[in-house]
């Protein structure tokens, strides 16, 4: 029962505060108007009052104790209010005792919603109504009890400053959860968008490259179908077998965007580096396209990360020639040294037949060796044809690497 009133109590503060401090006022002014009127009735030491307590009294009690109903509005002025009649009761005869509830309650609610510049000069009033009150009771009590309305004035505002910091600390922290929460709902944006591009850059990268040999294998295949059916056979067998590569490489992006924490990722085919650059270009110059490679430098083994960009950067290239480049031939050159230089070119029509001259593929090749800080160069030659050269930040060699150069 009593947890169910305090409920209701906490509930009815929330919806309404001055309902609620209209009650509590009245509260006082109805405890304090009992006390007056017992004490005038003799029960009590006369030496603090001169005057019993009559409808001025009851009037000056009420406007003092009702007063802080509208503390929450206007705190300076309720303070002033209460200290006023309480001085006026006192200064009048009635008992010293009373009415010093309400101003004590000012104080606290000005101290807790005002700044110490004008809270601390607010002492002053609750402390003349309460010396005042003091210096009005008996002569043998006046230093006790001017020490006793001293740290009651101390301690209402203390506690009322203490409130203040206090509300002012939770809503610092409520600013900053609130902030914190945005912060991390757009990192969480950037890192989904980032994700999404990365997926894009990679479904691009593998429909491209396989579906631009499938589309060139198949009409050569449909070319020479009744002419020459050995051709033909060929074709299908590289569409057959490019179109498998494609799927596995599919299954293994969506594999990767599939797996849980607790998945085994060891069942995952790796994502495909420069040790399968020899497979990639058998299956462009089985497309139609001349292509050269020529690797220099101290060979070594690469992060997993640089190995799939540099791939893909090679992939896009091919891609490109064997797109928009018409019969040509292409020169694929690897460089190991400080950094890993990719160098493609190829003695086509160069970038003015190219309709995609500026498109994801290049944007997206741009973004990759970004990525890793390197830097990509791409653009016609004077002599014809296009160029792309691409240079990714490697770590120093081993001292057991071995240089190589080797030409395929």
């Amino acid at each position: 029962m009593r947890a169910k009133v305090l409920s209701s109590l906490r509930r009815l503060a929330v919806m309404n505060p001055f309902l609620t401090d209209l009650l509590f006022s009245a509260v006082v002014a109805a405890v304090t108007l009992t006390f007056g009127l017992v004490l005038s009735g003799g029960s009590a030491d006369a030496g603090y009052a001169g005057r019993s307590l009559d409808v001025a009294g009851v009037v000056l009690t009420l406007v003092a104790n009702l007063a802080p109903a509208w503390r929450r509005r206007a705190p300076v002025t309720v303070l002033m209010i209460s200290c006023a009649a309480a001085i006026v009761f006192h200064a009048a005869g009635y008992d010293a005792r009373l009415n010093s509830v309400a101003p004590l309650l000012a104080l606290y609610t000005v101290a807790g919603r005002r700044p110490p510049a004008v809270s601390v000069p607010c002492v002053l009033a609750p402390a003349v109504a309460l010396w005042h009150a003091a210096f009005l009771g008996p002569h043998a009590f006046i230093w006790p009890n001017l020490a006793q309305t001293s740290i009651m004035v101390a301690v209402a505002w203390t506690f009322g400053n203490s409130t203040r910091m206090l509300v002012e600390r939770n809503r610092r922290l409520a600013h900053l959860s609130e902030r914190l929460r945005h912060e991390q709902e757009d990192k969480a944006r950037r890192a989904v968008t980032e994700e999404r591009v990365r997926i894009a850059r990679e479904l691009h990268d593998v429909v491209a490259h396989h579906m631009s040999v499938i589309v060139i294998q198949s009409g050569l295949a449909r070319y020479v179908l009744g002419s020459d059916p050995d051709t033909a056979r060929g074709a299908l067998t590289t569409i057959a077998d490019t179109g498998s590569e494609a799927m596995g490489e599919m299954r293994r992006l969506l594999s990767v965007l599939r797996i849980d924490v607790d998945d085994d990722a060891d069942g995952y085919d790796p994502a495909p580096g420069l040790q399968r650059l020899d497979q990639l270009v058998e299956r462009v110059r089985s497309a139609g396209l001349t292509v050269e490679v020529s690797i220099t430098g101290t060979v070594r083994p690469l992060a997993p990360g640089i190995d799939l960009c540099a791939y893909r950067v090679v992939q896009e290239c091919l891609t490109n020639v064997l797109k928009h480049a018409g019969p040509a031939t292409a020169w694929v050159s690897l460089h190991y040294g400080d950094e890993l230089e990719l160098r493609v070119t190829d003695d086509g029509r160069g970038a003015a037949a190219t309709p995609e001259g500026n498109g994801h593929g290049l944007i997206g090749m741009r973004e990759r060796v970004k990525l890793y800080k390197g830097t990509v160069a791409a653009g016609s030659k004077p002599s014809g044809g296009f160029e792309v050269v691409a240079a990714l930040p490697l770590s120093s060699p081993r001292p057991d690497d071995q240089p190589s150069s080797v030409t395929r």
